[in-house]
């Protein structure tokens, strides 16, 4: 059962994909009639959370049976919270893949709205979705007088049309939850200083995934199933030297570089400085040397201009290796 709206994508885009959807192999076996009905539905499949969270464990670190007895013992706790509802701790090691655990998602389930509403933007609202409580950063209205410890249905923007700020919202909006505000409105809105932390712990989410915030972070990663499976269909091998153009946050990177043994070399490239840094921190806490960091243009690095590749060279020079 669905209960967003199908997603909406450009029309060039939608064009695009349905073609190559709808390919020659698939219209042989099935027919058109058939071929339709899937594509929609895999709108439909896009318009809402997957039915699994996805966890890469650092078998370069530990063996997996290990960490997934490390990260049940973890999921635990938050069963001890006084707000958190019970929390599945069915974990279940990937049929195919060696290093993923994957977690049931539950959802959706019956959750009353409140009359006392926070609307989130729509990256915050997909987290929320996804087993994460709402970070203060991502509010973009709430009720006049909100103060921390009030109970609140959190709603989110669909459009990214909601006015930071704004005391209501009546927009195209979808339903993610209630929680539990942990600041007051003033304290997120009528600031000069940078907000930071939670702004709703939530403690009914309309899907129900654990929170991994702070839970062992050198042991489990979470990361997109597609994403994993991009480092094994590299295969790489100890001792080669594997180029990222488009390397942040450093998921694919350090997967590839444990893939490794950390034995080689990858050099990891990205163009904005502040995601260099992300990568960096997520290979030092995984304890992965092979990893070389630049912040570099990669479409200069490939170009046939010679004066785009100086510049890119020039760049890499003032700003270096960050690892």
């Amino acid at each position: 059962m669905s209960i967003f709206p199908k997603i909406s994508l450009r029309p060039d885009v939608t064009d695009h994909l349905k073609s190559v959807f709808l390919n020659k192999e698939l219209l042989a076996t099935v027919g058109l009639q058939e071929a339709e009905c899937r594509f929609q539905k895999l709108l439909t499949c896009l318009s809402q959370p997957p039915s699994y969270t996805c966890v890469r464990a650092s078998t370069h670190l530990a063996p997996l049976e290990d960490i997934r007895h490390k990260l049940g013992e973890e999921l635990k706790k938050q069963m001890c919270s006084p707000s958190a509802e019970e929390v599945s701790l069915q974990i279940l090691p990937h049929p195919r893949i060696p290093d993923v655990l994957l977690l049931p998602v539950k959802g959706p389930r019956h959750v009353k709205q409140l009359s006392s509403e926070v609307v989130v933007g729509a990256q915050c609202g997909t987290a929320v979705l996804r087993g994460a409580h709402v970070f203060a950063p991502g509010i973009v209205a709430s009720p006049k007088y909100m103060k921390a410890g009030d109970v609140v249905s959190v709603f989110s923007d669909l459009e990214g049309k909601c006015t930071r700020g704004a005391l209501s919202f009546q927009g195209k909006r979808v339903f993610v939850g209630n929680g539990v505000a942990e600041m007051d409105r003033s304290s997120i809105f009528c600031t000069d200083e940078t907000v930071r932390g939670i702004g709703v712990r939530m403690t009914e989410p309309l899907y129900q995934s654990p929170s991994f915030d702070g839970v062992l972070p050198r042991l489990v990663f979470l990361q997109n199933l597609p994403s994993v499976v991009v480092g094994h269909v590299l295969g790489p091998r100890p001792g080669e030297r594997i180029l990222d153009m488009c390397a942040a946050p450093g998921g694919k990177t350090c997967h590839i570089a444990a893939l490794m043994g950390d034995q080689g070399e990858v050099v990891a490239l990205d163009r904005i400085r502040n995601k260099i840094d992300r990568i960096r921190q997520n290979a030092q806490m995984l304890d992965l040397r092979c990893i070389k960091v630049h912040c570099f243009n990669s479409t200069q690095a490939v170009s046939s201009d010679p004066a785009q590749r100086a510049e890119g060279t020039e760049r890499q020079h003032h700003t270096g290796s960050l690892l």
